[in-house]
């Protein structure tokens, strides 16, 4: 059996279990964005309205960013030109990590090109930082996380998803002397539900363990500055770490770590994925801060996003469509099989003009394959009536259960 042979045998595997992604070539309309325009295989265009999409906000096209990205790209040119310790930190760095660590109350900021490299960066340096280090980790943590974990080289527990008996009983397990550290994150992505951050933090005192949250679904869309659920429910300054995202509600690109200035200081001096990483690009860098700094006083986009999310549920719901609803801004809709989720999907994309990616195994159990929607203020009630009136007549056609789930 060839090479060849071998790829054949690993692409085609997920081609009969329903799992092979397709990728779907947009292009965005600045200033008309969720709608946008599908090359079909075939070359035809055809207008779409995008519901997948993590630019929770809308910031991707918002004048004030746009603007300072052109203003950053025509003052410095395209790329930063190194890494951050080899030319690549300029003045637009610099801001962006400042607007962060005043946006989570913390002494410093650390940018890293995504929020993944960021989880796994710092999840994986720690160890070096606090030898014999033990990780308690969530068992829905993004896999980031789990990277990150699994690389360090250290000890590591998994306690079964918000359950906070078993981590007790975990932390209780180990040596009282050993350096701990608790990761978690405030909204998980794929359920939409919330971490039990006051508990987990009051643990973390009870036994003498750092606190690590990832706010990447947060950031942005919860707490009166946009810090995420941990500033909402005043919450912030008991958590250690915290990672963000500049790729979701803030509409560019990045990610970051928000901490102490001694930890920052610690894993940017110790860290791979951060050393050896060419820095975001001055441009990308400029739109974020602008971004960052506009949302610590817009509450009225998030106020829309949570009703629009809010409106949709309830039609959905009203429909009897089996959504989970822990009342995040993000709609599942299981469907449970992911041959009939890849058909939906395409259904939807075909007929209708509407894009959602299925989501499927290995990124949500078996058997809970979904729909995953995401709307966002620039969602209005033409959209979502359409959205809507497609999902009950596809529901219908494909004679799916409209058994509720519960949340």
């Amino acid at each position: 059996m060839t090479y060849e042979d071998k790829l054949d045998l690993a692409i085609d595997r997920l081609h009969q279990e329903g799992r092979y992604r397709t990728f779907i070539d947009i292009e965005r309309e600045k200033g008309n964005f969720p709608h946008a325009t599908w090359t079909t295989p075939t070359g035809e265009k055809k207008p779409i309205t995008v519901w997948c999409g993590n630019d929770y906000l809308g910031m991707g096209q918002h004048p004030v960013v746009v603007a300072a990205m052109h203003e950053a790209i025509d003052a410095t040119g395209a790329g930063s030109g190194g890494t951050r310790n080899i030319s690549g930190t300029t003045v637009y760095h610099k801001r962006l990590e400042a607007e962060l660590a005043d946006l989570h109350g913390k002494e410093a900021a650390l940018l890293f090109t995504s929020a993944y490299i960021a989880n796994d960066a710092t999840l994986s340096t720690l160890p070096k930082l606090f030898p014999g280090l033990i990780i308690y980790s969530d068992a829905l943590n993004h896999a980031s996380m789990i990277e990150g974990v699994r690389r360090n080289g250290g000890a590591k527990r998994i306690f079964r998803h918000n359950d906070l008996a078993h981590l007790r009983a975990l932390l209780e397990a180990d040596d009282p002397a050993a350096p701990k550290l608790i990761a978690f994150e405030s909204v998980y992505s794929m359920d939409g539900d919330f971490g039990p951050i006051e508990a987990i933090c009051d643990l973390a005192d009870e036994f003498n363990a750092l606190t690590y949250i990832d706010e990447v679904h947060a950031v942005g869309m919860y707490g009166p500055r946009g810090g995420g659920v941990a500033e909402r429910d005043n919450l912030a300054h008991r958590i250690d770490i915290i990672n963000g995202t500049l790729a979701k509600a803030y509409g560019v690109m990045g990610g970051y770590i928000a901490a102490s200035a001694k930890m920052c200081d610690a894993v940017r001096s110790y860290a791979p994925g951060f050393i050896f990483t060419t820095s975001l690009p001055p441009a990308v860098a400029a739109g974020a801060a602008a971004s960052v700094a506009h949302l610590k006083t817009d509450q009225g986009l998030r106020d829309l996003h949570q009703e629009r999310a809010k409106v949709l549920k309830t039609r959905l719901k009203a429909m009897g469509l089996p959504i989970i609803d822990h009342g995040s801004h993000i709609v599942p809709v299981i469907v449970g099989d992911p041959v009939h989720t890849k058909m939906l999907s395409d259904m939807l994309l075909d007929r209708y003009g509407i894009y959602v990616q299925p989501i499927n195994f290995p990124t949500v159990p078996r058997g809970t394959e979904r729909l995953r929607f995401t709307p966002s203020p620039v969602h209005g009630p033409d959209e979502l009536d359409a959205l809507v009136h497609a999902m009950d007549a596809l529901w219908s056609h494909c004679a799916l259960n409209r058994a509720e789930l519960s949340a």
